[in-house]
């Protein structure tokens, strides 16, 4: 269950948030628009990122946009 160390591993990349406008979960208590999150794992649909309560959560890619440089 690699799920279970997911906070404890290397960070893949770091993204932004772009915007919180979830059509049906409460994302915005979980994520802040413009802050930035380290990716831990990433699927084709989603991002798995230590979210602002230090957990390792999944989102919809569309949350976010991925840092340049």
């Amino acid at each position: 269950m690699i799920y279970l160390n997911w906070n404890e591993t290397k960070t893949l990349k770091q993204i932004t948030c772009v915007h919180t406008n979830a059509e049906k979960y409460m994302v915005e208590n979980v994520l802040t628009k413009g802050q930035v999150y380290d990716v831990k794992n990433e699927t084709d649909e989603f991002y798995f990122v230590v979210d602002n309560k230090g957990r390792v959560s999944g989102f919809y890619k569309d949350y976010f946009q991925e840092k340049n440089g």
